[in-house]
């Protein structure tokens, strides 16, 4: 019989001698482990994976969403980049937690309470005002915001721009100190003319706006706050083309008694606005009279104009309409020059007044016959709920009479008399009157039965 010859591996034992086939494959594996580190046993991902790397990574060109089964469309969401072109997400996505990474990435602070809500509101919404913050006429280009319009004009329904720049170029800030005071001169310092813009949003109820720049840094100029007559045209024919508008604030603008009139033309007979704030400004008796006016023609509810110039005679005319009127419910007048005869007609309106609910007449030189004559309203009026007095001096016995009017009211429940030199013990036994009147109506409240659902 023929003997296996030494290291015949033919014939030997199987487990002492692994196959050459083995010992191949095995050197080719580490090898390529070594030479390439990217190389990987993990399996290859299933075909619906790849499909959705293919659509995310292609879906600026080609977005595919809407024909995907939802579990697919939550995974592409989830993996999109937020620098995405507007003209491919505005109208396709409608995803919150999309818009909600869009939104939180961009801007530190977010608070959707204030818009619905709703991310995708709120993005759109900051988005227009940071453009519009920072356009600069015949240097910008229109199209930016004009661009803008079909894709945001179903989501915005509030603007808040405090800032508008004038068409100021670089170079003209870089000339020399001798030609700082001309350098201006030649440029119109009209702003961006809201109307198209305005015009082109259907849902727009709210429009707060300040004509002015927020850092100017060195290159101030006063010109750089020129709210125009050309831009009070603009922006008064926009806002009388706006006709769901509510609430209309035009703050810190310098806006004058010439163009509260103008603004006031524009606004008389407005199908919704509600509330207009035009405080901050450099209104005087004329332009309180054409406010007036406003009031008898439209359908406002709440009125600011606080920190004007208005005298006794503005405040009278308003008075006049006030003792009249069935609309407004707050009117605020602080920081003023009413004095005592603008400040007693308003009291004597306050007589006949049914709907005013909330008076503000803060820091107007008011003294006791104004604190006299609102005993009386104290006594007689049954819908006033809130006062405010602060920083006038009513005096001892001024605030006497007030005490003597309170006696049988159970309706007010909010009298800020600090700094209205009234004495101590007076502000005291007021204020326990009005907590009173506050604790009733929590406890009113409270009884009432929930209301039934619809």
């Amino acid at each position: 019989m023929q003997q296996p010859v030494a290291g015949d591996r033919s014939t030997a034992i199987p487990w002492l001698y692994p196959s050459q086939t083995s010992l191949t494959s095995d050197s080719y594996r580490m090898h390529r482990i070594i030479e390439d580190p990217e190389w990987s046993l993990a399996t290859v991902p299933h075909l619906t994976e790849l499909c959705l790397q293919h659509i995310v990574q292609n879906f600026e060109k080609n977005p595919i969403l809407n024909h995907l089964l939802p579990e697919h469309q939550k995974k592409v969401l989830d993996r999109l980049s937020t620098g995405l072109p507007l003209t491919v997400t505005a109208n396709l996505i409608s995803d919150e937690d999309y818009w909600k990474r869009c939104c939180t990435e961009r801007w530190q602070v977010c608070d959707i309470s204030s818009y619905g809500e709703s991310w995708k509101r709120m993005f759109f919404e900051r988005h227009l005002e940071n453009v519009l913050k920072c356009f600069i006429p015949n240097s910008t280009d229109p199209n930016q915001v004009l661009e803008l319009i079909p894709l945001c004009k179903d989501y915005v329904r509030k603007l808040e721009v405090d800032q508008f720049l004038p068409p100021v170029k670089v170079d003209q800030m870089e000339e020399s100190d001798t030609d700082s005071d001309t350098g201006l001169s030649d440029v119109p310092m009209h702003h961006y003319d809201l109307g198209v813009l305005i015009t082109a949003l259907p849902h727009l109820e709210e429009l707060h706006l300040t004509y002015g720049v927020k850092d100017c840094g060195m290159n101030f100029e006063w010109k750089l706050f020129n709210f125009t007559y050309q831009d009070c045209c603009n922006l008064a024919v926009a806002v009388r083309m706006c006709h769901n508008l509510k609430v209309f604030k035009l703050t810190r603008s310098n806006v004058d008694d010439e163009k509260t009139r103008l603004l006031v033309r524009n606004l008389l007979d407005h199908p919704s606005l509600v509330e207009l704030n035009l405080s901050h400004n450099l209104i005087r008796d004329k332009g309180a009279k054409d406010v007036g006016t406003l009031i008898t023609r439209s359908r406002l509810e709440i009125l600011n104009l606080c920190n004007n110039q208005i005298g006794h005679l503005g405040a009278q005319a308003l008075a006049h309409v006030l003792a009249k009127n069935s609309t407004l419910i707050s009117l605020n007048l602080r920081l003023n020059h009413v004095e005592d005869k603008g400040g007693e007609a308003i009291g004597q309106a306050l007589l006949t007044n049914t709907t005013l609910k909330s008076i503000h007449l803060g820091s107007n030189n008011l003294s006791e016959g104004t604190a006299k004559l609102f005993s009386q309203v104290l006594a007689q009026n049954a819908t006033l709920t809130s006062i405010n007095f602060s920083c006038n001096n009513l005096g001892l016995d001024g605030g006497k009479q007030l005490l003597d009017g309170l006696a049988n009211n159970k309706v007010l429940t909010e009298f800020d008399l600090r700094l209205a030199e009234v004495g101590q013990e007076i502000e005291y036994l007021i204020h326990q009157i009005v907590w009173a009147n506050q604790e009733a109506e929590s406890l009113e409240t409270l009884q009432q039965p929930p209301a039934s659902p619809l």
